[in-house]
């Protein structure tokens, strides 16, 4: 029998309880993918080497998992990045824990980390524990400010079926010390830009402030960077959007991932906002798992 050889598109949707795992999973099925919630980890490298219909699936996962650990659902993701057949995405629901812990109180669920007291404990608790999955998500969507109608339409925009829906373009800061993140498309090193970890006023503030981004512009081959790499992007974004790619990835990489390549990341954004009608996004590894878990 002949080898089975079209790639496999997976899409493993964690987070937090409460987040909107389950709407999300709604969301991909109206979009044509097959759609599975809560099976086993142990079980999922069998159903990725069983023949599969020829529709993308969508796995969800949480604490709920009957055999969940953080070691193995790590162990699962690097697993499949390994299969040469399989296109994996990781989508991580974030929220806020007091938005998380409204939603509790609303539905009077109990937490399954902790259902005999408060929510809160058992938020804390998972948010803490999911912080080494966020850092390896592929597609962030924080859902603390958003309905149910609002992250069904986000989804869609990033995971749509129908070519009509714009591209989605997350750009992204990380750290080099930290390792490269995964699924990137386009990375580019900005360190050889002048560095604010030197300058004792703005080594605790980041990119995203102000001061600092003052500071990484002043270098003479700030801008000229930043045009020749908006040059790039904006030349083959629409040729990705040709070969029906449902999203693109760009990340900025610096020595510690919270001035140089924030800076950048936040820049480009910025100028991509103005031209095409991309589906963007931003996110800087490094700040969120910088943010501690409310007390």
């Amino acid at each position: 029998m002949k080898a089975e050889t079209k790639e496999k598109h997976l899409v493993l949707i964690t987070g937090p309880s409460g987040a909107g795992r389950t709407t999300a999973i709604h969301a991909l099925e109206d979009s044509g993918f097959e759609v599975i919630d809560n099976l086993p980890l142990s079980l999922i490298p069998a159903l990725i080497d069983a023949p599969l219909e020829g529709r993308p699936l969508a796995l969800g996962i949480d604490v709920r998992n009957r055999d969940f650990s953080i070691a193995q659902l790590i162990e699962l993701i690097d697993s499949l990045n390994a299969r040469p057949n399989v296109r994996s995405e990781v989508l991580y629901l974030d929220c806020a824990a007091n938005a998380l812990v409204r939603r509790y109180s609303e539905t009077r669920r109990k937490h399954p980390i902790s259902p005999e007291a408060p929510p809160l404990k058992g938020i804390e608790q998972e948010l803490g524990l999911m912080v080494p999955i966020k850092a390896r998500a592929d597609i962030l969507i924080d859902t603390t400010p958003l309905s149910p109608h609002d992250l069904k339409s986000e989804v869609r925009q990033w995971f749509g079926l129908d070519n009509d829906i714009a591209m989605g373009v997350s750009v992204q800061s990380f750290s080099y010390k930290r390792g490269l993140p995964r699924s990137v498309d386009m990375m580019f090193d900005c360190r050889f830009l002048q560095n604010p970890h030197w300058e004792e006023a703005l080594r605790p503030q980041t990119g995203k402030d102000k001061p600092v981004q003052d500071f990484v512009r002043k270098d003479p081959s700030f801008e000229a960077f930043l045009d020749q790499v908006f040059q790039l992007v904006t030349l083959v974004l629409p040729q990705h959007a040709k070969e029906g790619r449902s999203h693109v990835s760009i990340a900025f990489g610096c020595t510690g991932g919270r001035h140089r390549s924030v800076t950048l990341a936040e820049a480009l954004f910025d100028k991509l906002s103005s031209v095409e009608d991309w589906h963007l996004s931003v996110r800087h590894r490094e700040l969120e798992r910088a943010v501690p878990v409310p007390n």
